[in-house]
């Protein structure tokens, strides 16, 4: 079986090169054709040495993902489906800006953590990707995008893990696949425009501190520990007061000052003033001098299996006011993507559950009943 060398980030391709007799120089070269100019055939590589170029067909290729669909938004986001084989597909979301380009990136099939509001979650697990699965979303959607624009130009400027998957959960992938986009030879991204998502794998929160520190996105949600359990099962696991320490030891390596936390905005469940005042107390007061943050508010997107509401456009700008009115630097996610499912908290692909999740959902879908808290919907209101 030939490599793929789209799984080896530069180090890893300096090894392979050197098991055929080649020094590291022409790994670099390597490298640069596969991911700054998106080159998949080694004849066309030119500056090679010949005798490497006849070498490596034999014993590598670049495979990328087949593209099962490609859809594109009227805000002018696409979301592509990639078959990963056995009758899975994962999804990359491309969200353009006028100030950057951002690529929503999959770093599994499916979801093993069950996150109450997450459509991805209810499809269940079916395994981890690759680091040359991960690295192929990124290297089709900004070569295919150079194509069409007819640039040379970096279109992507910003990756965020956020797509299907829970990255830290297929952490042996991962960070390869980070270090491809950072490299200089590579993407040449800033580690402060690649971004991991995480629900909260504390040990592997403190291990990406030490091999590859990016800017952190935690999936928050609740302010409290019987909330969270039941919105994000991972809690049980590693409970609040167990993340925000992580978040603190994080820190110090970050390429930002602060932790982004992701809230997402559930009708009557997370959304009330009195729930405001208690992610206030926690993010400031923790471990007595509070964690350096900022809040994404994110509006829900409803899907059937949820048996969860989008909170009205006025209660999400409250909560926001009144976490900035508390010191709390508060932003609310423009949604984007929405009509082509391609927008937080939507990306299911076809995914086999192989976990079960429908069942063990109906099994407590009644949990989030009791803290439930009613109001009238006024006609103003509307959805965010």
């Amino acid at each position: 079986m030939t490599a793929n060398l789209l799984d080896f980030d530069l180090e890893g391709l300096a090894a392979f090169c050197e098991r055929l007799g080649h020094k590291r120089f022409r790994a670099v070269q390597l490298f640069r054709w596969i991911h700054q100019k998106g080159v998949a055939r080694f004849e066309d590589m030119t500056d090679l040495a010949r005798d490497l170029r006849e070498r490596l067909p034999a014993v590598a290729r670049i495979q990328g993902l087949p593209v099962l669909t490609e859809q594109a938004s009227a805000d002018g986001t696409i979301k592509w489906l990639f078959d990963v084989g056995d009758g899975n597909a994962v999804e990359a979301v491309y969200i353009p800006e006028d100030d950057r380009g951002t690529l929503c990136v999959s770093s599994q099939a499916g979801c093993a953590v069950g996150c109450r509001f997450c459509s991805t979650g209810h499809q269940g697990f079916s395994r981890n990707l690759t680091t040359g699965e991960i690295i192929a979303q990124l290297w089709y959607a900004e070569h295919e995008l150079r194509r069409r624009l007819g640039t040379g130009e970096r279109v992507i400027s910003n990756v965020v893990m956020m797509g299907m998957g829970e990255p830290l959960q297929n952490y042996g992938a991962l960070v390869p696949a980070l270090r491809v986009m950072l490299d200089d030879h590579g993407y040449g991204l800033s580690r402060r425009r690649v971004t991991v998502s995480t629900s909260g794998v504390v040990p592997m929160m403190d291990r990406l501190a030490q091999d590859c520190p990016v800017a952190l996105a935690v999936s928050l949600h609740a302010p409290n520990d019987a909330l969270r359990d039941r919105l994000v099962p991972l809690n049980r696991k590693y409970p609040l007061h167990e993340l925000l320490d992580a978040c603190l030891r994080y820190l110090p390596a970050a390429p930002r000052d602060f932790i982004t936390f992701e809230y997402c905005m559930l009708d009557g469940i997370n959304d009330t003033p009195q729930h405001g005042q208690e992610l206030i107390a926690l993010l400031r007061g923790h471990a007595g001098r509070g964690v350096p943050c900022k809040v994404n508010l994110i509006p829900f997107n409803p899907f059937p299996e949820s048996g969860l509401q989008r909170s009205p456009r006025a209660a999400v700008k409250a909560f926001a006011d009144r976490l900035n009115a508390a010191g709390l630097v508060t932003t609310i996610r423009k949604t984007r993507g929405d009509d082509i499912d391609a927008a937080c908290g939507q990306l299911a692909g076809d995914v086999l559950d192989r976990t079960r999740v429908g069942e063990r959902l109906a099994r407590r879908g009644d949990d989030l009943a009791v803290v439930r808290v009613h109001r009238p919907v006024r006609a103003a209101e509307g959805s965010a």
